[in-house]
């Protein structure tokens, strides 16, 4: 019993309580949570000047940069840092074959110069409130169901009550530690955003699909924007020639003094998921069923459209958005199963999982947790074949089947659009980076996947009607019909079509496609919300008995894509044995990586010219050196990228750009000796844009320690 006991400690340990460099914590607690261990790592800042909330802090110059990502403003005018990947898909819409901007990167010498991107916006956290008690009064012995439907009603009438008094901005209520507590967020949304600088791919994606979420890292993951507000300087507008750079209340400071092993790093911006309360069940879903088919369905796409791409230059800037959000959680995938099963994590979760059991049933006041893991059981139990049929719609028709998104954009979308030539203009931006040929081979290889790995019970009807019944199984006999006779096979025929026609056809084969499957899929969402509600009961009885279960521990909840802030330290990290990685990169390792018959590795003659003459100026280090990358401890995920790294006075030192390999389970569980964030060093983005790009302009606006 003794021996147990310790082992489940060792569990709960490494599996729940959080370690030194882990956590990704909510900044209306840190000073009474997180302040004295901040100290103690190295902070020389006030706790209160990241985070104040009632007043301005270093906490109003970080945003969110687009749908997922995070980006700081670095001057007094609006100038915003962040991943070149996370500006990837508006250099991306702005680029032509005429005006690659992908290839070649771009500067704007003046603010004139700045390109307007259409429906990218940034959004800034203007407040944060508790309001877990308002939301949940009077119901601690409600029963599951009675307590969501009652805080949904109350969370309705709370966002109203905010937005009117928050005119003009965003009320966002979120909850936290499985439906524990409860914050409220007041945003506000800019929606003129400007393209203002990037380097070319061969330095901002330096290293390609190789070297992503590896190290050593060479890759220049940066790019530049501005945000722009109302003549008034503050206001939030849509675009307008009148409009003017944002008067930002708080800019970050840039510290180009550099940094040792071991300083004090703090990472603030906007984790999208993790999963650090996962059970065992979920564990080996993941494992045995969603990895798998995300690993094997991306993979056989993106062979596909690299193809194309590497045969021509349009379908490359066509595509070059979609394969790199594809490519990107493809090899996490592989990344994660691989580094879970490595490192025994279903192994540890068992483990916490028989201690939790065994606490809860040693006090008769603590059986209602003894529901927690059965109820999650009996759920992914119902729901593992169901949504697995669901994910494989969403990746394998939804997400690569152009055809049929179009088909089902173009038929909501459209009618609202009473102007002739908007109707124009709507078609072509849809169809701008869509090649048909590209798009008919994905489609065959994608249905024969989907028949192949739907179950026969959940199959779409135009499977079952069309490829099995009318063309007899023959995928290429249905899918040279579906492009010959479908409406929307390309722009061309959409305007034609139009051109004769006020509605579209709603019997449209790729509408069918489109709408079959969406159909399919709303009938197994009905099916899963019973088996998802007891998931939801279940796994909030888990986090409360978890927390109950050590509580003097200090516990964080899961990224769910709000603002949080991390704190660690520069550190190297041995991957196996005999092996030792370094805390930073240089310039050396881009050249010495350079392979000219290879896209991934090509090196930009200027830069060459630059290392050539060691014409580094003041961006050298004490080595004479340019460094271009180095890793902290800091507890990161997706939705982090662009984030600033942070040193002890709160200056900027680094943009976080990924995760490595040897952690890619961090999702899952934060893993002590190996996890390392990988940082874009702040020095090389400064050598970049004035030695490279000429374009120290940018500098001269930016408040920077040398």
């Amino acid at each position: 019993m003794k021996r147990f006991f310790l082992s489940a400690l060792c569990a709960l340990t490494v599996g729940f309580t959080a370690l030194a460099d882990e956590g990704m914590w909510l900044l209306p607690f840190l000073q009474k949570m997180n302040a004295a261990d901040m100290k103690a790592a190295g902070l020389k800042i006030d706790v209160d000047e990241i985070y104040n909330p009632d007043g301005q802090s270093l906490k109003d110059a970080i945003i969110i940069f687009g749908r997922g990502c995070t980006g700081e403003i670095v001057s007094p005018e609006g100038l915003i840092f962040t991943n070149h990947h996370c500006g990837y898909s508006s250099i991306q819409q702005l680029s032509t074959t005429e005006n690659d901007y992908l290839a070649d990167g771009f500067w704007a010498m003046s603010r004139a110069e700045e390109i307007p991107v259409p429906g990218l916006t940034v959004q800034f956290v203007r407040s944060i409130h508790d309001v877990t008690a308002e939301l949940t009064k009077g119901l601690e012995k409600a029963s599951y169901d009675k307590y969501t439907a009652t805080v949904a009603k109350r969370i309705e009438k709370l966002q109203k009550k905010w937005e009117k008094q928050n005119p003009g901005k965003k009320i966002l209520i979120e909850d936290f530690y499985g439906g524990n507590q409860y914050l409220l967020f007041v945003m506000e949304e800019y929606k003129d955003v400007r393209f203002v600088g990037a380097p070319p791919s061969s330095i901002g994606k330096f290293g390609g699909d190789t070297d992503n979420w590896m190290w050593p890292r060479h890759t220049g993951d940066f790019s530049i924007f501005r945000v722009y507000a109302a003549p008034d300087g503050v206001t939030p507008a849509e675009y307008s020639e009148e409009n003017v750079p944002y008067q930002a209340p708080v800019h970050l400071t840039v510290s180009a003094q550099g940094y040792k092993e071991g300083d004090y790093t703090m990472v603030m911006g906007f984790p999208g998921s993790t999963e650090r309360y996962m059970t065992t069940y979920e564990i080996d879903e993941m494992l045995n069923v969603s990895n798998p088919n995300r690993i094997r369905i991306r993979g056989e796409r993106q062979e596909i459209l690299a193809e194309d791409m590497a045969a021509s230059d349009k379908v490359r800037i066509q595509y070059a958005d979609k394969y790199a959000t594809s490519s990107n959680y493809w090899k996490n995938s592989i990344g994660m199963s691989k580094a879970v099963r490595k490192l025994g994590i279903r192994d540890q979760r068992a483990e916490l999982e028989a201690a939790f059991t065994e606490w809860a049933s040693a006090d008769p006041a603590r059986e209602k947790y003894l529901r927690a893991l059965p109820l999650i059981a009996e759920a992914r139990a119902i729901s593992m074949p169901l949504t697995s049929d669901m994910q494989v719609m969403i990746e394998a028709i939804f997400t690569s089947i152009e055809i049929g998104t179009n088909a089902a954009t173009l038929e909501k979308n459209l009618p609202a659009l009473k102007d002739e030539q908007a109707r124009k203009e709507y078609v072509a931006a849809l169809y701008k980076d869509y090649n048909e040929a590209t798009d008919k081979k994905v489609t065959k290889r994608m249905i024969e996947l989907a028949m192949e790995m739907i179950s026969e019970a959940n199959m779409p009807a135009f499977i079952t009607e069309e490829v099995e019944g009318r063309f007899n199984g023959d995928v290429q006999a249905y899918v040279n019909w579906l492009y010959e006779t479908s409406v929307f096979a390309n722009r061309e025929k959409v305007d034609a079509y139009l051109a004769d026609h006020t509605e579209l056809p709603a019997d449209d084969p790729a509408y069918l496609l489109y709408k079959s499957t969406a159909d399919k899929y709303a009938a197994l969402a009905t099916q899963i919300k019973e088996p998802a509600m007891m998931f939801a009961e279940g796994h909030k009885l888990l986090i409360a008995g978890l927390l109950e279960m050590d509580a003097d521990g200090k516990h964080y909840p899961d990224a769910n894509f709000t603002i949080r802030l991390t704190y660690g330290n520069i550190k190297p990290y041995s991957p196996a044995d005999a092996v030792e990685y370094n805390y930073y990169t240089t310039i050396n390792g881009i050249m010495e990586k350079e392979n000219p018959n290879d896209s991934e590795f090509i090196v930009p003659a200027r830069l060459k010219e630059l290392y050539e003459a060691k014409d580094y100026g003041r961006y050298a280090d004490e080595n004479g050196t340019v460094r271009t990358c180095f890793i902290s401890t800091n507890d990161i995920t997706g939705g982090n990228s662009g984030s600033p790294v942070l040193n002890d006075r709160g200056q900027l030192i680094g943009l976080a750009f990924d995760g490595n390999w040897e952690a890619m389970s961090g999702d899952v569980l934060f893993e002590q000796n190996m996890q390392r964030c990988i940082d874009l060093d702040v020095r090389y983005v400064l050598f970049i844009i004035d030695k490279f790009a000429g374009a120290g302009h940018l500098l001269d606006e930016m408040t920077i320690v040398w």
